[in-house]
């Protein structure tokens, strides 16, 4: 085996005599080359003991052949001895005891991965995954895979890592943590070739189809457990954790611990389990897609989200639900986030050409549309209902959804309102309306939106107004304003909440009766040919 070298046998030995897999022995001594891990575990056995056997019958003709031993050979002596440090805890054998060690652990799941390197890289659990995969019916081009570990196997490593530390100590050779091959990197060096051929796609770690892997192993859950108690400050209860005992916390744990503490608890090397990892979870998931468009609001009896007060639903659908019940059945996503620039009250009207909307399709089993798929999905929701409309329905990368969100106190909106006033009114009485220019306005918040909405006072614009007079008791204003402007309140003057008014401009009571967005000035998203 090309990749070892002689300062590796004592660590070989070491880690095969006390029943640690072949793959995690490469790791240990720092093995980088992706191709070895890759070989059959039966293979990889059978090299470490020709690797023992090979070193012990070069030493023997050294030792024939030259009167004083090497320095070498002097230093494996040291690092046979120095091994009575580790002898409460599993010494390290002869070579002929290594060789035997290694024939009997050929069946022993390994007291460091807990078989993740044995079992688990098989051909048979790459197809068990692969059958998971393909049954969820995904659409990808290329896949990452994660895995999730469970705890403790970094405690196990932690104390095989002890032990070959002091090996390397007695034999005069540094050894840092950082330079032994982290086990899911090694992990996804053998799995990523299998999948990539099973799947018939190559694997990227910048792809937003993920496969991961949950492993879990009951036998030795609790072995993580005495670091709560060296280590209190690394273990903080989480509401959306089952366990204090993360990966995250645990790896902060041993981080913190001496070494000495640690031995203390927990055997160097580590004991062999019964049993094998359990693979808890195989789960696929895509990255969002994002649709956006623009829609329009018909209906004085339709709220933009699902209206439900106190647990209780008020209206039976939404914007919201017409629009994104179609497209979750489309990309047979999981769940939706829908936003919007801006919303209108239930009884506004959204008219011209619509206001801006995205959506957020959670984990997506179908991700490519092509234009004419899009037009007729956009068709397929305004034929569902004569409430709203969609147009301009495009896929849109999570990036170009900030542009809808940019300027929302710059972007103007254009509105009609129809208002009653309880005194008569003549044309003139209203004409000075249209000479009135970047009004002015305070609005403390308003009362109907009091519980949901932080008290304030907001300055905002009324940039234009332009009147149309349609009897004594009515008649309708065209404004241009800035956005978060309350129109409502403008008009009525939420009991002087609002100041100046169209009640005290008018100097009477006014009302409003019917309001309806006419433009929302955002140029996102953008638009589509017929």
């Amino acid at each position: 085996m090309s990749s070892l070298s002689e300062k590796d046998r004592p660590i070989v030995q070491l880690l095969l005599s006390t029943g640690t897999c072949p793959r995690c022995v490469l790791r240990f001594c720092c093995v980088g080359s992706q191709m070895l891990y890759r070989h059959p575990h039966k293979d990889l056995m059978k090299n470490l003991q020709e690797f023992l056997k090979n070193s012990q019958e070069k030493e023997d003709t050294v030792c024939l052949d030259v009167a004083d031993p090497p320095c070498k050979r002097i230093r494996l002596e040291h690092g046979e001895e120095g091994a009575d440090d580790l002898n409460h805890n599993g010494a390290i054998p002869s070579a002929d005891d290594g060789n035997s060690a290694t024939e009997s652990s050929a069946v022993k799941v390994c007291n460091v991965c807990l078989g993740i390197l044995q079992e688990f890289c098989e051909p048979d659990f790459v197809k068990k995954v692969c059958q998971k995969v393909n049954s969820a019916d995904y659409q990808f081009t290329s896949f990452v895979f994660s895995v999730s570990l469970p705890p403790q196997l970094s405690v196990r490593e932690r104390a095989a890592w002890l032990g070959v530390k002091q090996q390397m100590r007695n034999l005069g050779l540094p050894l840092a943590k950082d330079d032994i091959i982290q086990l899911k990197e090694a992990y996804k060096w053998i799995i990523h070739p299998q999948l990539s051929e099973e799947l018939g796609v190559p694997a990227d770690g910048k792809s937003l189809f993920e496969v991961s892997v949950v492993f879990a192993h009951p036998e030795t859950d609790e072995e993580c457990h005495f670091l709560a108690t060296a280590c209190p400050d690394c273990f903080k209860p989480a509401k959306n954790k089952q366990s204090v005992f993360t990966r995250m916390a645990v790896i902060k744990a041993l981080e913190k611990i001496k070494e000495e503490d640690f031995l203390k608890h927990f055997p160097c090397p580590p004991s062999s389990p019964k049993n094998l990892c359990d693979a808890l979870e195989i789960q696929c998931n895509n990255g969002a897609v994002f649709v956006a468009g623009r829609y329009n609001k018909y209906s004085r009896n339709l709220p933009q989200t699902p209206w439900i007060i106190d647990g209780e639903r008020k209206l039976e659908s939404s914007v919201e639900e017409l629009i994104s019940e179609h497209l979750m059945a489309e990309f047979k996503a999981d769940s939706f986030n829908f936003s919007s620039s801006g919303r209108e009250d239930v009884d506004v009207r959204t008219l011209g050409n619509g206001r801006p909307f995205a959506i957020e399709l959670v984990n997506p089993r179908r991700i490519r549309f092509t234009a004419e798929e899009m037009r007729r999905l956009q068709q397929a929701i305004n034929d569902s209902s004569d409430k709203i409309q969609v147009r301009d329905l495009q896929l849109v990368t999570r990036e170009a959804i900030g542009r809808m969100k940019e300027g929302e106190e710059e972007k103007t909106k254009t509105y009609s309102a129809l208002i009653w006033t309880d005194k008569a009114i003549q044309r003139e009485d209203i004409a000075f309306l249209d000479d009135i220019k970047e009004l002015k306005l305070d609005q403390k918040t308003p009362l109907r939106v009091l519980h949901r909405r932080p008290l304030a006072v907001r300055c905002r614009l009324i940039h234009t107004m332009k009147s149309e007079y349609i009897d004594e008791h009515h008649f309708r204003l065209h404004l241009k304003t800035q956005a978060g402007t309350y129109i409502k309140e403008f008009v009525h003057g939420d009991f002087g909440r609002t100041k100046p008014n169209i009640g005290s401009l008018l100097n009477r009571t006014a009302d409003i009766l019917e309001l309806d967005v006419e433009s929302v000035d955002v140029d996102w998203p953008p638009t589509l040919a017929d």
